[in-house]
C-alpha cells in the first residue's frame, strides 16, 4: 500500500524534496481530482487527492523521485454552455511542469466532445496519446554563473531559433545541431562572439505543441507559438531525449553563453495555448479549470474570446493565471538565469476588459516585483483586437519592438515620398514615441527584420511574398511588406540588380546600428539568408528556415561585423539619452543638427517636401552623458549622409566651423567601414555620394 501524505497547497506543481514528492494543482471548480502516476510500461496508477486548500488539490508522496512520470484526471461539470469543460477521461498535463515527455499523438480521443456533438462528452481515454508531465529536481552545478549585466544603451540583441541557428552547421558535431547542446558549443557561440551581438534573443522554447492540421500537412510548428506548458523547456531541442534532461541541457546553455558574455533572453507566448478555440483538444487547462484560465464570451461561455488570432486568450483578470504567469517568469529567472524576455502580442496581457490599458494589474504586478523589475522586459506592443497596436504605450521600465522603426526605415530606402522627418525621428531613438513619460531611448528596439516576414535579402529581393509551401494557397502572411525586389522577383544573374541588393542590405543594417536605442538582428541576415520569398515560415522547420552556413554571403557577414564594432566603439551611436539640439557642455556645436545635401539648415518647409529622399546631420560626440558606470563620454563627431534617390546626389561637407577636415568612416556603396586609407575630406568640400546609399565622415580633431 502506498503512504499517502496530506502534503501542502504550495508550492504549486510537483517538487522533490530529496524523499519525495509533493504534488498540488489549482482547480476551484471540481469536484474530485486525481493524481495519475505512469512507469515505464505506461501502466496507470491513479491516486485520489483528498486534502484541498484555497482551491488547490495536494498530497505527498513518499519515495517518488525525478523522473517519474504523472498527469491529472480532473471531475466536476460538464456543462460547456456555462464554460465547464471537465472530462475524467481526459489525462491532463500540469500546467507547472517542470518538465514533459513524449508527443502528442493526435488522436479523438483528445477532444473531450464527439465530433459532430459538440455537447455530448466524449469518454474515450486520451492517457495512450498524450504526453506525460515529469518529476524533476531543481540541483545544478551553477558555479560562479552571473548575468552578464551589459547596460541597455551597450546590448546589440540577436534574434535566433535554437534549432535552425546550428542545424547545418558543419563545425557543430551531427548529433548536437538543432540543439541547445548545439548553440552552446564553441563554433556556435564562437560566431556570436565575432559578429559582436552580447545578447541572444531566443525564438519559443516553451513546451509546445505541433497542431494537427501541420502534421497532416506534413509540415510542423517551427516558431513554436503554441505554448503547452510555461515552465518546460521543449524537450525536442535536447541531444539527450531522456525524461528532465531539457532541464539540464537548458542550464548547461545558459552558462555557456553566460561565460562568452551573452545575455540570454526568452520569447514567451503568455497570451494564449496550444489548446485552441471551442473544438480544440483537452490538454491541461480546458480540462483543469476552463473558466479561470481562459477569457469566456460572457454573453456565451462556450466560446472564447480571441485577441491572438490562435483561439483563445488567457484570462489576465484571474489572479490565478496572473500567479502562474508570475511564477513562470520567476522560474526561468532564478532557477533557469534566463536575463529577461520578450512579449509575444503583449498588448494583449494588458486588456482589462477590451480596451488595452498599460496600467493593468499584470504590469503593476511586474513593476513591483523584486526580481522580474530588474530582468529585460520586451514587449511586442500590439496585439489582433481593436485598440491593439500600442507602440509606444507601454509603461517607463519596459522596452518595445518598434514597429514603427521597421516600417519607416524600409519606405525610406525603398524610395517612399513624405518619409524625411520620420526618418529623422526613428534614427535619433524615437522621442515622439518614448520621451513624454520618463523614458530613453533604450525603450526602442530598433529592428528591420524579425522572424516574422521577410529575411533581409527577401527584403530586398522580393515584392510580394511566395507562401505557397504553407499550404494555404499564399493567402497567409501579411501582404504590407514595405519591400522592393530592386528590379526583379527573386533570383537573378543580372549583376547591376545583384549589386543594388547588395547595397540596399548595406543600407538596412548601417542604419539600423547607426540608430539611436537598442538594435536587433535577425538571426541569419548577417550571412544573406533567404526563405525564398516566404515571409511567414512558421511551419518550415527545413531547408528554407536552417541558417545555411554552406552559403554564406562573406561580404554581407564582414560589413555586419565591421558595423557592429563600429557601433561598439563610438557612443555617440548609443546615447544614453536624449538629443536636445542645443550646444551642450563643453562644446559649442549643438548635439545635432540637421542638414539639406548643400549643408544649408534643414527648415520646416525642407522637412515638409513629401518627394525629397536626401538629407544629412551632425552627430557631436562631445558632452554627453556619463555611461552606465559614471565615467565621461567623449567620442568623435559625425557628419551622416543619407541619399535614397535613385540617383547620385552631390552633398556639401559643413564648413571649418564645425570640424577642420573630415575621413570616411563607412560607405555603403563601396562597403567599407573605418578604411585604412584615410583621405582628407576638406571643410566646404562637395562628395557624390551614390544613388541608394549612406556615407558617414568623421571629425578630424583640432589641434
Amino acid at each position: 500500500m502506498r503512504s499517502i501524505w496530506p502534503g501542502k497547497p504550495y508550492p504549486v506543481g510537483a517538487t522533490f524534496d530529496g524523499l519525495g514528492t509533493n504534488f498540488s494543482v489549482f482547480a476551484m471548480n471540481a469536484d474530485r481530482v486525481e493524481l495519475c502516476l505512469f512507469d515505464d510500461d505506461g501502466h496507470e496508477e491513479k491516486i485520489r487527492l483528498r486534502e484541498q486548500s484555497a482551491f488547490r488539490w495536494h498530497a505527498y508522496l513518499p519515495g517518488i523521485e525525478p523522473g517519474q512520470r504523472y498527469g491529472y484526471r480532473v471531475h466536476g461539470p460538464w456543462e460547456p454552455g456555462r464554460g465547464l469543460r471537465y472530462n475524467p477521461a481526459k489525462l491532463l498535463i500540469d500546467p507547472y511542469a517542470k518538465s514533459v515527455d513524449g508527443e502528442i499523438d493526435w488522436n479523438d480521443a483528445l477532444f473531450s466532445y464527439e465530433f459532430g456533438e459538440i455537447d455530448t462528452m466524449n469518454e474515450r481515454d486520451s492517457a495512450p496519446f498524450i504526453a506525460k508531465s515529469v518529476v524533476t529536481q531543481s540541483h545544478f552545478e551553477w558555479g560562479d554563473d552571473r548575468p552578464p549585466g551589459h547596460a541597455w544603451h551597450e546590448l546589440v540583441i540577436y534574434e535566433m531559433h535554437v534549432k535552425g541557428f546550428t542545424m547545418r552547421m558543419a563545425s557543430v558535431p551531427e548529433e548536437l545541431r538543432g540543439t541547445y547542446a548545439g548553440l552552446a558549443h564553441p563554433a556556435a557561440i564562437e560566431h556570436l562572439l565575432e559578429l559582436g551581438v552580447n545578447a541572444v534573443e531566443l525564438l519559443p522554447v516553451h513546451r509546445f505543441v505541433n497542431p494537427h492540421h501541420l502534421i497532416k500537412q506534413g509540415l510542423s510548428n517551427y516558431w513554436g507559438y503554441d505554448t503547452l506548458c510555461y515552465f518546460a523547456p521543449h524537450e525536442a531541442y535536447a541531444h539527450d531525449r531522456r525524461p528532465g534532461r531539457a532541464v539540464v541541457e537548458f542550464k548547461h546553455m545558459v552558462r555557456s553563453l553566460h561565460d562568452a558574455g551573452i545575455e540570454v533572453i526568452l520569447d514567451v507566448v503568455y497570451n494564449h495555448t496550444a489548446e485552441g478555440n471551442h473544438l480544440g483538444p483537452t490538454l491541461s487547462f480546458r480540462g483543469i479549470d476552463n473558466p479561470s484560465y481562459y477569457r469566456l464570451m460572457p454573453d456565451d461561455p462556450r466560446y472564447y474570446m480571441d485577441y491572438t488570432g490562435c483561439g483563445n486568450t488567457l484570462n489576465m483578470q484571474s489572479p490565478e493565471v496572473l500567479l502562474l504567469i508570475m511564477d513562470s517568469l520567476r522560474y526561468w529567472t532564478t532557477e533557469m538565469h534566463v536575463d529577461g524576455f520578450r512579449f509575444d502580442l503583449a498588448a494583449t496581457l494588458a486588456r482589462e476588459l477590451h480596451d488595452v490599458d498599460r496600467l493593468s494589474t499584470f504590469f503593476d504586478v511586474i513593476y513591483q516585483d523584486p526580481v522580474l523589475s530588474q530582468t529585460r522586459l520586451i514587449a511586442e506592443p500590439w496585439d489582433l483586437g481593436e485598440g491593439g497596436y500600442q507602440v509606444g504605450n507601454f509603461p517607463p521600465n519596459w522596452s518595445e519592438w518598434n514597429g514603427k522603426y521597421r516600417d519607416l526605415v524600409r519606405d525610406y530606402w525603398r524610395g517612399s515620398d513624405e518619409t524625411l522627418s520620420g526618418l529623422a525621428a526613428r534614427l535619433t531613438g524615437s522621442s515622439d514615441l518614448y520621451a513624454d513619460n520618463g523614458r530613453s531611448p533604450r525603450a526602442s528596439i530598433n529592428f528591420i527584420t524579425a522572424h516574422d516576414g521577410f529575411t533581409l535579402r527577401d527584403l530586398v529581393s522580393y515584392d510580394a511574398k511566395h507562401n505557397a509551401q504553407n499550404g494555404e494557397d499564399n493567402r497567409d502572411g501579411t501582404d504590407d511588406n514595405r519591400s522592393w525586389n530592386c528590379g526583379a522577383e527573386g533570383d537573378t544573374n543580372d549583376v547591376s540588380i545583384l549589386e543594388l541588393r547588395e547595397r540596399q542590405q548595406r543600407n538596412f543594417l548601417a542604419t539600423l546600428l547607426l540608430s539611436q536605442g537598442v538594435p536587433m538582428i535577425s538571426g541569419g541576415d548577417e550571412i544573406g539568408r533567404t526563405q525564398g520569398g516566404n515571409n511567414n515560415a512558421y511551419c518550415q522547420d527545413n531547408e528554407i528556415s536552417w541558417y545555411d552556413w554552406e552559403n554564406v554571403d562573406e561580404r554581407i557577414l564582414e560589413f555586419t561585423k565591421a558595423m557592429v564594432r563600429f557601433r561598439h566603439a563610438h557612443p555617440v551611436f548609443r546615447r544614453r539619452g536624449w538629443f536636445l539640439g542645443r550646444p551642450i557642455r563643453g562644446s559649442e556645436s549643438p548635439d545635432i543638427q540637421w542638414f539639406r545635401p548643400d549643408a544649408s539648415e534643414m527648415s520646416e518647409e525642407d522637412w515638409q517636401k513629401g518627394y525629397a529622399k536626401s538629407l544629412s546631420v551632425f552627430l557631436n560626440g562631445k558632452g554627453m552623458r556619463d555611461d552606465a558606470r559614471g565615467q565621461p563620454v567623449e567620442d568623435d563627431s559625425f557628419f551622416l549622409m543619407l541619399n535614397a534617390h535613385y540617383e547620385p546626389l552631390t552633398f556639401r561637407m559643413l564648413d571649418d566651423v564645425w570640424a577642420p577636415g573630415w575621413v570616411v568612416a563607412v560607405d555603403t556603396n563601396t562597403g567599407e567601414v573605418d578604411p585604412d586609407d584615410e583621405k582628407t575630406v576638406d571643410p566646404g568640400a562637395e562628395l557624390l555620394v551614390a544613388a541608394r546609399s549612406l556615407l558617414l565622415l568623421r571629425a578630424i580633431e583640432r589641434e
